[in-house]
């Protein structure tokens, strides 16, 4: 055993490495460390052993071990598939192949746990899946917009039908950022999104660079996410786009971010659109606001979507700040994750709530005498 400090392990050459619970290492110095043991065990054709339940994300140096084994690696995991129930019998026995044969926890012991971290749900639940379930889901002691269990209880294969007037959702990106938009239908919950890049990088090149490997791949297989222009986004088309989303549906409003409303107005005039207007902030006033509401509508059951890769990677990214007299705005919980789509349908629900808490005028009769 040594000093888990990557200076200290220096000039060794051992014959035999084991890293225990390497998914869980401080990046900065747990990478330091990994270099020089392995720099170390190469002197004399070394083995090396990384043992750890799962990291929290793609990133992980970890998950890259897994995901993209070097020539001679040999993987084994036991992970089971995303969005199962924690309680589910079958998928605790793939992550805990031992307890069949009373080795680490077991059957009920998990069990019991499971029914304990539902109950509590929040940050119970997600160290259950994260630590007793192998999953990898974040760790972020941050708070969660919506964990991922709230967020699945949304997805549904039954959508609502398209009734009443649609509210868009805009998050426009940059170069590297996606852009997204989001419809939400607040009369029955029904919610839509749609994510853009432009074409260059490619979408394996950009996934490799955030370290979700061929994720956006995936999801543009899904119908989920497309790509548009060069380096960049063109506002004037994309949003033309946008709208033949929903051609033929009553635009109830769009609602976008103030930040970038010279570029957008621009581009909504450029286009030809024309629907009712709402600029948000997305700092601790308008972005509270809208952050609460958006909870608001997932608990109380009025948001429906079907199940999206690109929704569930993005809310997975999607955590809130606080400041002193506790508001909220929305923030990454990883410098190239991209919350793009869970922005716009926080700033869709929100007005969509809006909308519907508006009282509804009724026709006035006169008669004449």
């Amino acid at each position: 055993m040594i000093a888990a400090d990557g200076k200290s392990a220096l000039g060794g050459a051992p014959t035999m490495v084991i890293m225990d619970e390497r998914g869980h290492w401080a990046l900065d110095r747990g990478d330091e460390l990994e270099h020089a043991l392995l720099s170390g065990m190469g002197k004399r054709g070394g083995r090396a052993f990384l043992i750890s339940t799962s990291a929290s994300d793609d990133t992980h140096p970890f998950s890259r071990w897994i995901d993209d084994p070097l020539p001679g690696s040999y993987v084994q995991e036991h992970r089971p598939s995303p969005g199962l129930p924690a309680d589910d019998r079958e998928s605790l026995l793939i992550a805990n192949p031992g307890s069949e044969y009373g080795i680490g926890a077991s059957m009920d012991w998990l069990e019991a746990q499971a029914k304990r971290a539902i109950a509590r749900g929040g940050s119970s639940l997600t160290s259950f899946r994260l630590y007793n379930r192998n999953e990898r889901v974040s760790g972020e002691t941050r708070e969660l917009l919506v964990t991922m269990d709230e967020w699945l209880a949304c997805e549904t294969a039954n959508l609502p039908p398209r009734q009443g007037g649609v509210v868009i959702g805009i998050d426009l990106g940059g170069s590297a950022s996606m852009t997204a938009a989001a419809f939400y239908w607040p009369e029955t919950g029904r919610l839509e999104c749609l994510g853009t890049f432009p074409s260059a990088p490619s979408l394996l090149d950009r996934g490799q660079s955030d370290g979700v490997s061929d994720r956006y791949v995936k999801m543009q297989d899904r119908g989920e996410l497309t790509v548009l222009g060069d380096r960049t986004v063109p506002v004037a088309p994309w949003l033309a786009e946008v709208l033949r989303h929903v051609e033929g549906e009553t635009v109830s409003a769009i609602t976008m971010d103030r930040y970038k409303q010279a570029e957008l107005s621009e581009g909504l005039n450029r286009a030809g659109i024309r629907a009712p207007l709402a600029w948000r902030g997305q700092g601790f006033r308008d972005g509270g606001e809208d952050c609460e509401r958006f909870r608001r509508a997932v608990f109380d059951g009025q948001v429906k979507a079907e199940p999206s890769l690109l929704l569930r990677s993005a809310f997975a990214d999607a955590v809130c700040k606080r400041d002193d007299a506790n508001n909220l705005k929305l923030t990454k919980a990883r410098s190239t994750g991209r919350i793009d789509a869970a922005s716009a349908t926080v700033l869709a629900v929100a007005q969509g709530a809006r909308i519907a808490a508006q009282p509804r005028q009724k026709a006035r009769i006169h008669w004449m005498t």
